[in-house]
């Protein structure tokens, strides 16, 4: 059995609220009783791209878990490297990594677009990820992650800030069967569809929660929900190769 752990749209600002939100996510991952296969952070780790956002990320997202982190639209790719990454000569090249262990593979795309707040898979990162999909046996199960959702989820506000362009994605899909599943964040809302035939899991936001639209009578300015609790996905593959995905509400605060 592989357990991934996974959170999304951390937000780290400078203030007490956001830390110690992710705070109580990370100290609920470490003190599970089960070592997880892996930690999927998806994007939006800082608000603002400052490095100083990214220095208190990088405490607080230190995990004895293998972590894997990809940025999203509040991120900045340079200091994002420079800061969690360690990289001395930081490129703005796409952040794309890949995770490999044993009976799996996470591929992490960056899908943001500097300057913009809706998502891209740049040529660069399809072939990437059409590489990494390649040298991966048909046996060995592929996860693919990145921030933006390829799909609308019936929210308008974030509908309108997807991932596009998504086109490029479905076809690759299609050429390589062992891709399994597609993980994404910011939505700030749990929240499972399909993609390309294949499920789409989406993670809830650490530092809020969105109201869908028939949960507001305010209308479309108030869909931020910040008295929710924070919350965490567990994707699961089973040793028959079925993926479950499990949500986890994390009430206690450290």
């Amino acid at each position: 059995m592989i357990v991934i752990a996974h959170l999304s749209d951390v937000h780290i600002d400078g203030g007490s609220r956001a830390a110690d939100r992710t705070r109580a996510v990370m100290a609920y991952l470490d003190d599970l009783p089960y070592d997880l296969d892996a930690v999927l952070v998806s994007g939006d780790v800082a608000d603002t791209g400052a490095p100083a956002e990214y220095e208190e990320a990088r405490a607080l997202l230190a995990s004895r878990h293998p972590t894997v982190i990809c940025p999203g639209n509040h991120d900045d790719r340079i200091a994002f490297r420079r800061v969690l990454l360690e990289e001395e000569e930081p490129s703005g090249l796409p952040v794309d990594r890949v995770l490999r262990a044993e009976g799996f593979v996470l591929a992490v795309c960056d899908s943001s677009v500097p300057g913009e707040d809706h998502g891209l898979l740049t040529e660069s990162t399809v072939a990437w990820l059409d590489g990494v999909l390649a040298d991966t046996p048909y046996e060995v199960p592929v996860l693919v992650a990145f921030h933006h959702p390829p799909v609308p989820l019936h929210t308008p506000y974030v509908d309108g800030i997807r991932q596009f362009g998504e086109e490029r994605l479905a076809e690759l899909a299609g050429r390589h069967p062992h891709l399994r599943a597609f993980l994404c964040g910011h939505a700030h809302t749990a929240a499972a569809t399909t993609f390309a035939g294949r499920p789409l899991l989406v993670a809830p936001g650490v530092v809020s929660t969105i109201r869908l639209p028939w949960e507001s009578a305010t209308g479309p300015d108030h869909h931020v929900h910040l008295d929710e609790p924070p919350a965490v996905a567990f994707h699961v593959l089973g040793d028959d190769g079925r993926l479950t995905t499990h949500y986890r509400v994390v009430t206690g605060r450290r």
